[in-house]
């Protein structure tokens, strides 16, 4: 009796390392780009449940055709709800949460290593964004998410739903691409975040995240002196150290700069500064808006021409920073170079500004023939 009891022991011990993984979407109308997804993800994961919320496309046909289970749900303006109900019909030990536009592009092995690894923390991923840019092309901005759930992890939060666990969370080498941020795909949700911020704002107005998240998209949709209110409300609110922090300043920098605040936005530069030296993305930010105050006050130009050119300096100084929330490719390297180059060719600076093309070039060049996986290996995070 004691040696079964001993056998059944040694064999469940074995079968627990021997977790199965699951894709887990939530879909509608996603005909463009499901496909791509489901293919990225299928040599890594043992099975695959897509949560159709009401498509009217060929979505749900596509799905099953790359062998997906399907199933559906009736949207009712709650991400979250529907995110758990899918959760529900999965009993995977790790389940990987992507959306319709997001695929996966490398470190897939990071993800098959789970089948080996006890379900006891939640894994964060590399997801980048690409955007349509200020100089031509698309710019791209990564940002680590937890997407990688242990069985019984479920989701609170009408819009940007996030997991709620106390597991530790720990950094995983996938790396995945998203491209639902770029115009053309944008245009077609437009309206409807906005709709369910405000909805979970009415329930609770004093959290500083979803007011983030609504000036941002107000400020997407170049609703400046709409988004502006609710920045301000978030950065009095936000903590310190909150993962989103970094991009909040930066936006709402630019969203002052838009509104011609200059001196709103440089008051707030001066009293975030401390916290961001180490951040291209700031003094980036920092030396655009400076240059849009020298062209709507031309007097001030001669001040404020040598502080243009020290911060982009210093953003290519403090050079690229990959595992920082929310930076943007380029404004350590290319995008700093290329804006110098603007900035002495309109003072008539021909050497220097062919200088500053060359660097431009040279450093893209750079970055474009750099491993994608660069400065984002795994390691433990807190947030």
């Amino acid at each position: 009796m004691l040696i079964g009891s001993r056998r059944a022991f040694c064999a469940a011990r074995t079968s627990s390392y021997m977790n199965r993984i699951a894709l887990v979407m939530i879909v509608r109308d996603e005909a463009r780009c499901l496909a791509r997804c489901l293919e990225s993800a299928r040599p890594w994961v043992d099975e695959t449940l897509v949560l159709d919320t009401g498509s009217v496309d060929a979505t749900p046909q596509i799905a099953r055709s790359a062998g997906a289970r399907v199933a559906h749900f009736d949207w009712v303006d709650d991400f979250a709800t529907a995110r758990n109900a899918a959760l529900a019909l999965c009993d995977a030990d790790w389940r990987l949460v992507l959306d319709a536009d997001e695929w996966i592009v490398g470190g897939g092995e990071s993800l098959a290593a789970l089948r080996e690894q006890a379900a006891d923390f939640i894994g964060q991923i590399c997801i980048a964004s690409v955007f349509d840019g200020a100089v031509g092309g698309v710019a791209v901005a990564p940002s680590w998410l937890p997407r990688v759930l242990p069985r019984g992890v479920r989701y609170a939060g009408r819009i940007h739903e996030q997991p709620v666990s106390d597991l530790p969370r720990r950094r995983l080498s996938l790396r995945v691409s998203h491209d639902g941020y770029l115009d053309a795909q944008r245009a077609s949700k437009l309206g409807r975040n906005e709709k369910l911020l405000g909805l979970a704002l009415g329930a609770d107005p004093d959290d500083s995240y979803l007011r983030y998240q609504l000036g941002k998209d107000l400020e997407v949709g170049a609703q400046f002196e709409a988004a502006a209110p609710h920045y301000a409300q978030a950065l009095e609110r936000t903590d310190a150290h909150a993962a989103w922090r970094h991009d909040l300043v930066l936006r709402t920098i630019f969203t002052l700069k838009k509104l011609a605040r200059f001196e709103s936005a440089i008051a707030l530069a001066e009293a975030e500064m401390p916290r961001w030296l180490h951040s291209p993305d700031f003094f980036f930010t920092l030396g655009d808006l400076l240059l849009d105050w020298a062209a709507a006050q031309p007097e001030r130009a001669g001040e404020l021409v040598p502080m243009i050119e020290s911060s982009w300096l210093r953003a290519l100084e403090i050079g690229e920073q990959p595992a920082l929330p929310d930076t943007v490719r380029g404004r350590g390297s290319f995008l700093a170079a290329h804006n110098l180059a603007v900035l002495h060719a309109g003072l008539g600076h021909a050497a220097a500004a062919g200088h500053w093309r060359e660097r431009a070039a040279t450093l893209r060049r750079d970055a474009d023939a750099a491993p994608a996986e660069r400065s984002l290996t795994p390691e433990r995070a807190s947030a």
